[in-house]
């Protein structure tokens, strides 16, 4: 199953990193719990939020670096750019799919501060 739950995720999230609203709503689920306190729940609340980042953000890109699935969850951790210049936001989101849709989303956000103080390693965020 989370070989199936990885491809399904990981097409949702081309369609949501093109703005294409209807393509990723094909991959939600009519029950969607978000855990993300600034998004609502709902099939409905993710479209808003899809068209919000379309209309805001239209250059916005998310580059997937990694990608871990285990049974029905699958976690991406992601390089995401709302403009091409600014340095962006490591985010690790976490998926739950149940009969081949996303129902559930947790996400952890930080963001990549332009360098004030020099780092303590060369390993980076990803």
């Amino acid at each position: 199953m989370s070989q199936h739950s990885k491809e399904i995720v990981l097409n949702f999230y081309e369609a949501y990193n093109q703005r294409d609203v209807e393509r990723a709503m094909s991959y939600i689920g009519d029950t969607y719990i978000q855990h993300n306190p600034w998004v609502l729940d709902g099939p409905a609340g993710f479209r808003r939020f899809v068209e919000f980042l379309r209309d805001k953000f239209p250059d916005g890109r998310n580059e997937v670096k990694r990608v871990i699935a285990e049974d029905d969850l699958v976690a991406l951790h992601v390089h995401s750019r709302r403009t091409p210049d600014e340095e962006g936001r490591a985010i690790v989101d976490i998926f739950r799919v149940e009969n081949d849709k996303i129902v559930e989303h947790w996400d952890v956000i930080q963001p990549i501060p332009r360098e004030i103080y020099p780092p303590v390693t060369d390993n980076g965020y990803f």
